[in-house]
């Protein structure tokens, strides 16, 4: 491809790693943004996100400022300062407004359909001072939802011929609001509403999905989830749309998490060094408190503690579990009832459980190096990133066959696998499966050995699945 046919792409998302991320996008659209760079196709990576106070003093000073804008929406103006910041191939402009974006948290505030309704409508703003006219806009989930929304009304004159693709990182979150907002902070009018009223409310997903000219979800198995009794009432309109839909598995950065050279470790290892993750685990045990015991099965939780996580089936079964000769350790926060259950366990059983509520990504880190188990039996996982790096380290995933779990985790009883997977949303099912693994821990160490270097081996770089992205933007730019 000739450099006058070079694709701008623009990710408009409301966090990217290395500047902020609660959650799995963050991580995966700082990722995806960084692969797309280095990825060989020729692609001008460009990104738009909020300029948070959380990170907005250490980066600051690195940034070049281009300008504001003001941005309307309905009857308000408000004040947009941009920065840019070029950093591994891609440039990154963040939209400065402090009322919206100084606060201690990214989400979970009154007004955040005001907020990102604004960022939505910023994102041209953005465009406007840095003389971007982009060949695909690529947003993500419900905070920008309203992009695609508006490439197809309020910015139609000037960016209508701009390519749009909306990504659904997780269906639970749809950007649900009361109807009375589509004119007065939305910004669009009374005969516009069709395309983001759904059950009686506003639904920007429903917009995203509607408006978009290519629909993305994080894994295969998810994206005909959604049309099939998982997609949280929206079944019916994803399907509608699934000819423009596909389902791309996420990666993770093998760079950071490299067993052979992650800082965290207290030993680093390779495949061929196996051995060696050992010391990881006694110095995991130590952490928490635990007895050092080389031979005994250390089965790990790295979560939120919500019922869709599979929670409920942990604790269901947990009595059952503490009776076998392994110890459990858990890192996560989330619902109260479920930080008490197993901090209560903790406190009876010291010998056996280890429990830290906590966002701890450092602590995450060294779990993922010493457990020899993890624990993912979820309801619903749309890709999920823990099975993956804890394969990158050894540690030998247990899964339910569900969304990306179901695309990345091969069940090692049924031939060459990567981990253990089951079928029922069953605890009695997720303990069975629990005491196989254990079986051949004890008693075939060896085996166990060789399942872990072919965790290990599995390729789940960002390579793959960026071109498959690239591929869309060069389908729609040809379209």
């Amino acid at each position: 491809m000739s450099d006058e046919k070079r694709l701008t792409i623009l990710h408009a998302v409301s966090e990217a790693v290395p500047f902020l991320a609660t959650g799995g996008m963050g991580q995966v659209a700082g990722a995806l943004a960084s692969a797309l760079a280095t990825s060989g196709r020729n692609l001008n990576v460009c990104v738009v996100t909020p300029l948070y106070a959380n990170f907005r003093d250490r980066f600051l000073p690195q940034m070049k400022y281009l300008g504001e804008a003001v941005v309307t929406l309905a009857w308000r103006t408000e004040y947009c300062g941009v920065y840019s910041l070029d950093q591994g191939g891609v440039t990154y402009y963040f939209v400065d407004n402090r009322h919206y974006f100084d606060r201690e948290r990214a989400y979970g505030y009154y007004d955040d359909g005001e907020r990102f309704a604004y960022f939505s409508k910023a994102v041209f703003a953005v465009m406007d001072l840095a003389g971007l006219m982009p060949d695909v806009i690529h947003s993500h989930d419900w905070q920008t939802a309203l992009v695609p929304v508006y490439v197809r009304t309020r910015a139609a004159e000037k960016y209508g011929g701009v390519k749009t693709v909306f990504t659904i990182h997780n269906m639970e979150y749809q950007g649900k609001f009361p109807q009375g907002i589509l004119t007065d902070v939305m910004d669009l009018w009374e005969d516009e509403i069709g395309l983001v009223e759904y059950d009686w409310c506003i639904n920007l997903m429903k917009g995203a999905i509607v408006c978009s000219d290519r629909l993305t979800t994080v894994s295969p198995s998810y994206a005909r989830e959604i049309q099939f009794g998982g997609g949280y009432g929206l079944d019916a309109i994803i399907a509608e749309h699934s000819g423009k839909l596909r389902g791309i598995i996420n990666g993770i950065d093998t760079v950071t998490y490299d067993p052979a050279a992650d800082p965290l470790l207290d030993k680093n290892y390779t495949y061929s060094t196996i051995e060696d993750k050992l010391k990881n685990k006694l110095k995991l045990q130590q952490l928490f408190g635990l007895p050092k015991a080389p031979r005994k099965m250390l089965i790990c939780v790295v979560s939120r503690l919500v019922s869709h996580k599979g929670m409920d089936l942990i604790t269901y079964m947990m009595d059952d579990l503490l009776k076998l000769d392994v110890q459990f350790l858990l890192l996560g926060t989330g619902d109260h009832e479920y930080e008490l259950f197993f901090s209560e366990r903790a406190v009876h059983n010291p010998d056996k459980v280890g429990v830290n509520i906590s966002f701890n990504p450092e602590i995450a880190g060294k779990i993922y190096a010493g457990a020899d188990v993890i624990l993912m039996p979820s309801r619903s996982e749309p890709c999920g990133l823990t099975q993956m790096i804890a394969c990158r380290y050894g540690t030998i995933p247990i899964v339910r066959k569900t969304g990306g779990l179901a695309d990345t985790i091969r069940d090692c009883r049924a031939g060459e696998g990567n981990g253990f997977v089951f079928d029922e949303y069953s605890s009695g099912l997720l303990l069975s499966t629990i005491t196989q693994a254990l079986d051949l821990y004890t008693y075939r160490e060896e085996d166990w050995k060789n399942l872990m270097r072919e965790a290990m081996r599995c390729d789940f770089s960002w390579e793959t699945s960026a071109q498959e992205y690239a591929d869309i933007y060069e389908e729609l730019k040809d379209a």
